[in-house]
């Protein structure tokens, strides 16, 4: 019984997900295919998250409202760092 479900499971997700080799160019670059880029809306100009979790790489599809939060929150951070007096130091070094 614990076979068949192993199997149920490995059909729904492969009727779920599409998967494609790509190859890396010498810039580093990747091109997402075009039936991949259709089925997710991804368009020209639009914005993607990489995520690199161990050897495994995750794109996303996102919007800027979806970042404004984390960059407002970095920012506060940058500014405490930049503003730090006891970095000053250094600049006499």
């Amino acid at each position: 019984m614990l076979t068949k479900e192993k199997n149920i499971s490995k059909e729904v997700l492969t009727q779920c997900m599409e998967a494609k080799i790509v190859k890396i160019t010498d810039k580093g670059q990747i091109s997402i295919p075009k039936t991949m880029q259709n089925s997710c809306h991804i368009n020209k100009g639009d914005q993607v998250l990489m995520v690199q979790e161990g050897r495994m790489i995750v794109l996303k599809k996102v919007k800027d409202s979806e970042f404004k939060p984390l960059l407002k929150l970095s920012e506060k951070v940058a500014k405490k760092l930049w503003e730090n007096k006891e970095d000053e130091f250094w600049d006499t070094v």
